[in-house]
């Protein structure tokens, strides 16, 4: 007996412990007692209860078109995805943009690989209707649990003049996101039809300033005399430290990590993109992207490119789940020094690239990393680039300027009147 005493500390604790004992026992007890007078399914939900030591994740809705998918669009969804624990998102079908909006520049498959490959983005629902339904929205909350449905502060019409939200917010289902001001689909297929404008009438007329320099300083300009008039805008993005903060992952690598560079324009950000920075990532543990800046993309590609200016590109490329994070203005050549200085394992380079003729060129811009027997060129998954973009906007220049006419007057003046700082 002093033996088993001893075994638990003596006396004072022994009685702890057949206090805890019979403790336990009447509950054991309780629990049973609880089942016999109520059932089990209630003593079942009462343990569960007792159990559940978080609450039900919150899961919220968005949809969209996302064509053309620009820092706008996933603004959007990092502001979604703040109202809740979990973000599914409805990429609408291609038919239902012809009926509602006109032909949309990139197809329903492609803004499928956009949309997954932002990173605030958990869940994506294919082929999703342009208008909440009754049916569909049944479907959402039943199926897939949806709490929420949100979209911007912007109005979304239907042909018919109604709102395509009416019935999520006559539920009390609804919440709302600001806008991100100074972008929009329409707004970059306008940027591409006045390049395409301005670069026809500058091959009679030499004196015409270069459209990169305009998307750079913010200025707007309308059509030359011939064209719709319409004053499409060049952009107008702001860009804060706060923005970038927002879209930036804020943790860099590990002192062991693999670091895999790649570098390019990253123009009007497409699903080309995604698939070669997937592919990149999975090299090592973290993927560095250089963004050249908009002189150099201009030096290399043409007076009339880029389409969209550095910081819009760059937000674009961070907001891509498989970027750790970028260059800001990066180098077109490669240094050593900069090898060093950012600890880079490998550098990489696609296939399918607007410039692959690197290596013929006086000063090779990768001649270093492939000296140091550390530059790999990539096999691209898809067959898309910028200039891929561009020429669907040409090729149909008539169905997309009137795309572009065919916002209502309450819209346009929704956008005339705001001012150009992006939304929280």
């Amino acid at each position: 007996m002093a033996g088993s005493v001893d075994m638990v500390g003596g006396g004072g604790r022994s009685e702890k412990v057949k206090v805890a004992a019979t403790c336990l026992l009447l509950a054991a007890v309780g629990i049973s007692l609880w089942g016999l007078y109520f059932g089990d399914g209630e003593a079942k939900q009462w343990r569960g209860m007792l159990r559940r030591k978080k609450k039900k994740a919150i899961r919220v809705y968005m949809d969209g078109c996302f064509d053309m998918m620009h820092y706008g669009h996933c603004n959007a969804l990092r502001q979604a995805r703040a109202l809740g624990d979990e973000l599914v998102v409805g990429v609408v079908s291609d038919a239902e943009i012809i009926a509602n909006k006109g032909p949309p520049v990139t197809p329903h498959h492609e803004r499928m690989v956009m949309v997954k490959a932002v990173k605030w983005v958990d869940e994506v629902i294919a082929d999703a209707p342009y208008a909440i339904t009754e049916e569909f929205m049944k479907k959402l909350f039943e199926e897939h649990s949806i709490d929420y449905i949100i979209h911007g502060d912007d109005p979304c019409v239907l042909p018919d003049g109604t709102d395509a939200y009416a019935l999520a917010k006559k539920a009390g289902r609804y919440k709302q996101i600001k806008r991100t001001e100074g972008v929009s689909t329409t707004d970059i297929v306008g940027r591409m039809l006045l390049c395409t404008r301005e670069r026809s009438v500058s091959e009679t007329r030499q004196s015409h300033s270069s459209l990169q320099r305009q998307f750079s300083h913010g200025h707007s300009q309308k059509f030359e005399e011939g064209g719709t008039g319409s004053g499409t805008r060049v952009s107008h993005f702001l860009p804060t430290s706060r923005r970038i903060v927002q879209f930036s992952n804020g943790k860099g690598p590990g002192p062991h990590a693999r670091i895999v560079y790649i570098d390019g324009a990253f123009d009007l950000f497409h699903a080309g993109h995604v698939e070669i920075l997937r592919i990149a990532r999975g090299l090592g543990d973290f993927l560095l992207v250089g963004i050249h800046n908009d002189q150099t993309v201009s030096a290399k590609r043409g007076t009339h490119r880029p389409i969209m200016n550095l910081h819009e590109r760059s937000l674009s490329v961070l907001a891509c789940r498989y970027v750790d994070e970028v260059i800001i203005g990066a180098p077109w050549e490669i240094s050593k020094d900069m090898i060093t200085t950012f600890n880079i394992s490998s550098v990489v380079h696609g296939t399918v690239a607007e410039n692959n003729d690197f290596e013929k060129e006086e000063s090779n811009p990768y001649a270093v990393p492939i000296s140091m027997g550390i530059f790999k060129v990539l096999d691209s998954p898809l067959d898309i680039t910028t200039t891929t973009i561009i020429k669907r906007i040409v090729s149909n220049n008539e169905a997309y300027q009137k795309r572009n006419e065919k916002k209502s007057q309450s819209e346009r003046r929704y956008y005339e009147d705001k001012t150009h700082v992006s939304g929280d």
